[in-house]
C-alpha cells in the first residue's frame, strides 16, 4: 500500500501522472477501438438506384443490401412509369450510408391526378405546346384544317372528343390540336393576269385574296390564249409587251382557294421593241 501513500510533493506528482496516463489510454481506447467496433466505423454501403422498382419488390431489394425503406406521404405522377413504382429517392443513388439506413422513397401515383384543361383555342400552336408542358399534358399531334387563321388553335381534343377549357382531365392526357392552315375553304377562280405588267398583276393577285408566289423573268415568251367556241376549245399564242405577264400558274380560270399562291412569268427581252402587240390592239 506504500505505492498509494503520498508522503511528499514528488509522490503526489507521480500519482497525478499515472492518473493522466491511464485517462489518456482510456480515451484513446474508447474512440479508436470501442467506438469503431460498436458503430462499424469506416464501413459504408453504396445506395442502389431504386427508381422504377415496384413497391412489392422494394423490401427484398433493399433488405438484401442491408438497407430499409420508408414511403413518404407525398406522391408524384409520371406516364412513363408504372403505378406504385419509385419516382424519387433519398439518399440519392451511389451515396454512402451505414447499414440499415432508411431510404425514403416517393411512389408513382396509382391513378393520375386530375388537372383542369387550359385554354388553348385562339392562341398559336407554339404557345399551346408550352402550355401543355406546363400542365404535364402531352401533345398528340396537330391536325390542320381549312381556315384563314394560319397555325392558330381552333379546337382541343382528347380521343377525338372536344375538350372545353376548365374541364377536369387526367394529368398526362394526350391532347390533339386542331389548327388553321391559313388557306380557308372559299373557292374562287384564278384571275386572268396575261398581258398585265408586273405591278398590276401583283395587285390583281392580292386583290383576289391570293398570295404572290414566284416571279420569273424570261427573254422569250408568248401568252397562250384559250379560245372556247361552243364545244370546241382551241389555243393560240400571242405576243405581249415587254414587262408583261405571258404565263401564270395556276392557269386562267382554274379553281383555287383563298390564300393560295400564284406564280407569274414576265417577258423581259434583252432589247425592247416598241411595236404594238396583238394584245395592245384588242
Amino acid at each position: 500500500m506504500s505505492i498509494l501513500q503520498v508522503n511528499s510533493w514528488k509522490d503526489l506528482l507521480i500519482h497525478l501522472g499515472i492518473i493522466l496516463v491511464i485517462g489518456c489510454l482510456l480515451l484513446l481506447g474508447f474512440f479508436y477501438w470501442y467506438l469503431p467496433m460498436s458503430t462499424n466505423h469506416g464501413e459504408t454501403i453504396t445506395v442502389p438506384d431504386v427508381q422504377g422498382v415496384a413497391l412489392a419488390d422494394l423490401d427484398d431489394f433493399l433488405e438484401s443490401r442491408d438497407l430499409q425503406f420508408e414511403v413518404t406521404t407525398d406522391s408524384g405522377f409520371s406516364n412513363s412509369q408504372a403505378p406504385l413504382t419509385v419516382l424519387r429517392q433519398f439518399p440519392l443513388p451511389n451515396s454512402k450510408v451505414k447499414e440499415n439506413r432508411k431510404i425514403y422513397v416517393t411512389l408513382n401515383a396509382q391513378n393520375p391526378p386530375l388537372v383542369r384543361m387550359p385554354k388553348l383555342v385562339g392562341g398559336s400552336v407554339k404557345n399551346a405546346l408550352l402550355v401543355l408542358k406546363t400542365y404535364d399534358l402531352e401533345h398528340a399531334g396537330t391536325k390542320y384544317v381549312e381556315d384563314l387563321a394560319f397555325n392558330y388553335v381552333l379546337e382541343q381534343r382528347i380521343d377525338g372528343r372536344q375538350i372545353l377549357e376548365g374541364e377536369k382531365i387526367p394529368k398526362g392526357s394526350k391532347v390533339e390540336l386542331i389548327a388553321g392552315n391559313g388557306l380557308g375553304n372559299q373557292a374562287l377562280n384564278s384571275p386572268n393576269l396575261l398581258g398585265l405588267d408586273s405591278e398590276s398583276a401583283q395587285f390583281a393577285i392580292v386583290g383576289s385574296g391570293l398570295k404572290i408566289g414566284e416571279i420569273k423573268y424570261e427573254k422569250e415568251g408568248k401568252a397562250v390564249i384559250k379560245v372556247v367556241q361552243g364545244d370546241d376549245v382551241a389555243y393560240r399564242k400571242e405576243s405581249v409587251a415587254p414587262g408583261s405577264v405571258f404565263k401564270q400558274s395556276p392557269d386562267v380560270g382554274d379553281a383555287m382557294r383563298l390564300g393560295q399562291m400564284v406564280d407569274i412569268w414576265i417577258y423581259q427581252p434583252d432589247s425592247i421593241n416598241t411595236k404594238p402587240t396583238l394584245l395592245d390592239e384588242q
